[in-house]
């Protein structure tokens, strides 16, 4: 090897760790964050799948964000001060991610118990969450990686370094406040997915009982269970076209400003 090919390779070298350095910093948050992302941080992708995930959502975002980065926390203190925030804030906004597709998977499990079409506690054990839930998720991801998903992910991870500096913790109070928010709105969102399936059980359960004070004699019970079974696929064809966009309009807002008040 030749003197000229190792000071060239020096050089390099020398170029070469900073951008390393900052990569592994960025890569502290992003890696926190990318277990939670929907579509990209679901269980059932390989491992190694997520992890080329979050290394790739890394060497994305960091020349964006290269300015903002400390030089290299002297060891140990600071440096495990600097891990420990970074993990926090990359784990707090990956469940503000996460819980979008909780409110779908909330949505469809209320829909499917007031269709008659699984139990309402289905998801809690063993068993898996019931169909409705599971196309709703399923059509949900797709529509919103179909809108450009990985983009507006990068843009989110961009702009939470403006929100929170690196190395910094958020004020406890503040993200305490944040998350019973965001919590609370992932259950209305839920709530107004589900609303038409909801009505159609409402005016099910006041037939049936009409029907069986009307005519006491009459098993309605095995006249009206196929009738909400079909009313219930009818209002899932008739009501996802509508419903879906409404949940990636409040998800593309969530991404725009993370810390806006919700509806």
């Amino acid at each position: 090897m030749t003197p000229e090919l190792l000071v060239a390779l020096e050089t390099l070298a020398a170029d070469v760790q900073p951008l390393m350095l900052a990569g592994a910093l960025v890569f502290l948050r992003l890696g926190a964050m990318a277990a939670l992302l929907p579509a990209f941080g679901e269980m059932v992708l390989p491992l190694r799948v997520r992890l080329a995930v979050a290394l790739a959502f890394t060497l994305v975002v960091t020349p964006a964000v290269l300015p903002t980065l400390p030089a290299a926390p002297e060891a140990p203190l600071p440096l495990v001060r600097f891990v420990g925030a970074e993990a926090v804030t990359g784990l707090a906004m990956g469940i503000g991610l996460r819980l979008f597709v909780m409110a779908l998977q909330t949505a469809g499990t209320i829909a499917a118990q007031a269709t008659s079409l699984a139990q309402f506690f289905g998801g809690a054990n063993a068993d898996p969450q019931p169909a409705i839930a599971q196309v709703l998720v399923m059509a949900g991801l797709a529509l919103a990686l179909l809108a450009g998903l990985h983009v507006r992910l990068a843009e989110f991870m961009i702009l939470s370094y403006a929100l929170i500096p690196p190395g910094s913790f958020a004020q406890p109070g503040m993200l305490a406040a944040w998350g019973v928010a965001q919590v609370a709105h992932s259950f209305s969102l839920a709530f107004r997915l589900a609303v038409p399936f909801l009505a159609l059980s409402l005016i099910y359960n006041v037939a049936l009982g009409a029907i069986n004070k009307a005519m006491p004699q009459l098993m309605v019970a095995f006249v009206g269970a196929p009738a909400i079974t079909l009313g219930g696929l009818v209002m899932l064809l008739l009501a996802v076209p509508v419903l879906l966009p409404v949940w990636l309009d409040a998800f593309h807002a969530f991404l725009a400003d993370p810390t806006a008040p919700r509806p």
